[in-house]
């Protein structure tokens, strides 16, 4: 099928114009000037004409941390691969990376083929994984080197959560070193672990049990710390190193210290770590449990440090983390002891529109929107020139965004499978009319009209920053 899409305004990371977009099957085939005279020659050939009028044309947004199904906390989140696909492309999302995860004493093919199975036929959008090491001896290592030969390019690690998925910093500099062989990247939970279970024994043992206590045994000084130890090891493996999920306003300033020097330290935020606090935790009775999530939410003098991180390229891609749990059934599982509560919060099928209304505030520019939210994460995980942009030959990834419509956030109309919103009764501008995934539309005003089993699983280049 062929398509054309006229009048609307093309808006990539580059660029900013008014231009139509010819599209043959699943590929963008050429961008023409309206004025250009093909628009007639393109029109008369075309099996699909939309008229974008009045709306912007940009490439569907990649969200490159997404939690589908996992495991945590004696409960799995709620999104299945389907559910949560079909959010995402609700919100203009057409791809997403997410983890598969190994576990202690088992190897990476079996994490990874157990997330293949979950994943493959279900997903609404196009996927990939990132490989969470959770287990790392010589075995591990040497599968890492044949992980990135087949597409899987990405390593995450962490420094929280001791007994499960915790590393050592001798473990983190192995597998650092590792990377530095074969291409990899390390993308790096910073929380510094150790001292975090000791503050939650003494919290809980001095009957501190409410959510709030959760952000408070989690300080911000300790996410710096581990930022700034992990950016040191990777300094001293001579290897790059992405900072997953940064919240705190120490941590940004140990990444921008690292990227004043020349390393090549990278991060991303979150939507929640834009826009929410600590004092989601602080609600009465047990509904701050649904704020929950780690890094938590920050006081409120931290979001303008995130806002500025993202304006001056400290901070470079803005990801989800999402991970949702139900309130009923889920998160209750903390009540008496905050340190039980499920991590995690739905996020996907909002981040496009949440970063869009930082446009409108002025606190983000119309271009740095999708750069941070499409084109860097592609090029930040081997997938620019196929996703993250318009261009002739890339896929048709595209999404009819209207600027001025407006919404509100709700449980009651979002498509995330979990019973509430973090932005409940939140009215923003900006909103999703049409979304296309390889020149197939899964939205179309208002409607889902896409198939489980649409989306296709993403053999990822190396980081094409450091190619």
């Amino acid at each position: 099928m062929t398509t054309v899409i006229i009048n609307g305004t093309v808006v990539t990371a580059a660029d900013v114009v008014e231009a139509d977009v010819l599209i043959d099957g699943e590929t963008v085939v050429a961008l023409g000037s309206p004025a250009s005279g093909m628009r007639e020659t393109w029109l008369s050939g075309a099996d699909r004409v939309i008229d974008a009028s009045g709306r912007y044309v940009i490439p569907g947004g990649i969200d490159v941390h997404t939690h589908m199904e996992l495991p945590f906390g004696g409960t799995n989140a709620s999104d299945t691969f389907e559910t949560g696909t079909r959010a995402a492309a609700w919100g203009g999302t057409t791809t997403i990376i997410d983890f598969a995860v190994q576990t202690k004493g088992q190897t990476l093919r079996h994490g990874l083929d157990t997330w293949f199975a979950r994943a493959e036929g279900e997903c609404a959008i196009d996927y990939g994984f990132h490989m969470i090491v959770g287990d790392v001896n010589d075995g591990t290592l040497k599968e890492m080197d044949q992980l990135v030969d087949e597409g899987i390019t990405s390593f995450k690690l962490f420094m929280a959560y001791p007994g499960v998925f915790y590393s050592t910093d001798g473990e983190i500099f192995r597998a650092l070193q590792q990377t530095g062989n074969n291409g990899g990247l390390v993308m790096m939970h910073a929380e510094n672990g150790s001292v975090i279970d000791q503050l939650v024994v003494q919290a809980l043992a001095r009957g501190n049990t409410d959510p709030k206590y959760h952000g408070l045994t989690r300080p911000s000084t300790l996410e710096g710390e581990a930022t700034h130890r992990a950016i040191q090891l990777a300094k001293a493996a001579g290897t790059p190193i992405y900072i997953v999920h940064l919240s705190a306003a120490e941590a940004l300033a140990a990444v921008t210290a690292a990227r004043d020097t020349g390393q090549n330290a990278f991060a991303e935020t979150c939507p929640q770590y834009l826009y929410l606090t600590d004092e989601g935790m602080a609600r009465p009775g047990f509904e701050g449990a649904k704020f929950v999530c780690s890094p938590p939410l920050r006081p409120e003098e931290h979001l303008p440090h995130m806002w500025r991180g993202l304006r001056t390229n400290d901070l470079q891609v803005v990801a989800t983390d999402h991970c949702p749990f139900c309130f009923k059934g889920q998160k209750e599982l903390g009540q008496g002891d905050f340190s039980k509560i499920p991590n995690g919060l739905p996020g996907v099928e909002h981040r496009m529109d949440l970063l869009h209304q930082g446009v409108v505030d002025g606190k983000i520019g119309l271009r740095r929107w999708i750069e941070i939210a499409a084109a860097t994460p592609a090029r930040m995980f081997g997938l620019y020139g196929k996703k993250g942009t318009i261009a002739p030959g890339s896929d048709a990834d595209i999404v009819i965004y209207d600027p001025t419509a407006r919404q509100t956030l709700s449980a009651d109309t979002h498509h995330m499978n979990t019973d509430y919103s973090c932005y409940e009764g939140w009215e923003i501008q900006g909103r999703s009319d049409m979304v296309m995934s390889r020149g197939r539309v899964v939205i179309d005003d208002g409607a889902y009209v896409g198939a489980k089993g649409h989306g296709s699983y993403l053999r990822r280049e190396r980081c094409q920053y450091l190619l």
